[in-house]
C-alpha cells in the first residue's frame, strides 16, 4: 500500500475521532496528516512526510489555541446577555429585607431578589446583573 493511501486513511480515522469526540484538535491534527498525504503524492521522503505532518498538524494547533486565549472570556449563562435577555434590564426596589433580599415586581410578576456581592441595600432603581435559578441577582444602577 502507499505511502499516500495510509495518510489519508489515518486522516480519515483522526476526522470520524474527531466527529465522535467534537475535540477541534483532532482536526487540526488531521490537517498535518492530510499535508503528509500531500507530501506522500509528490513523492517525498517518508522522513519528510512526518516532518510535514508534523509541522502542519503541530502549528495549526498551536495557531488555534493561541486564537482562543486572545479571544475575550464569555460571561457565565446566568450572567450573559445573549443567553439571558433579562441581564441589563431595570427593575425598581421599594424596600430591602433586613437579610438583604427583596421582591420586584417585573415582567408582570414578583421575584425573589437578592444585592450582588458589595452593593448596599437602599431603595431605588436597579439594574439585573445575574438570573441564579429564579432569583434576580441585583446592582445599583
Amino acid at each position: 500500500m502507499e505511502n499516500s493511501t495510509l495518510w489519508w486513511l489515518a486522516t480519515g480515522a483522526l476526522v470520524v475521532a474527531e466527529l465522535v469526540t467534537g475535540t477541534f484538535y483532532l482536526l487540526m491534527l488531521a490537517a498535518g496528516l492530510a499535508a503528509a498525504a500531500l507530501a506522500a503524492h509528490t513523492g517525498v521522503a517518508t522522513a519528510w512526510q512526518w516532518v510535514a505532518a508534523a509541522l502542519v498538524g503541530g502549528g495549526s494547533t498551536l495557531l488555534w489555541r493561541a486564537f482562543k486565549r486572545a479571544q475575550p472570556s464569555v460571561a457565565p449563562a446566568r450572567a450573559n446577555r445573549d443567553v439571558n435577555m433579562d441581564i441589563g434590564e431595570m427593575v425598581q426596589v421599594a424596600a430591602f429585607k433586613a437579610d438583604g433580599t427583596c421582591s420586584v415586581h417585573y415582567r408582570g410578576a414578583h421575584w425573589d431578589a437578592s444585592l450582588a456581592a458589595g452593593e448596599v441595600a437602599s431603595a431605588g432603581t436597579y439594574r439585573i446583573a445575574e438570573v441564579v435559578g429564579s432569583r434576580l441577582i441585583l446592582k445599583k444602577n
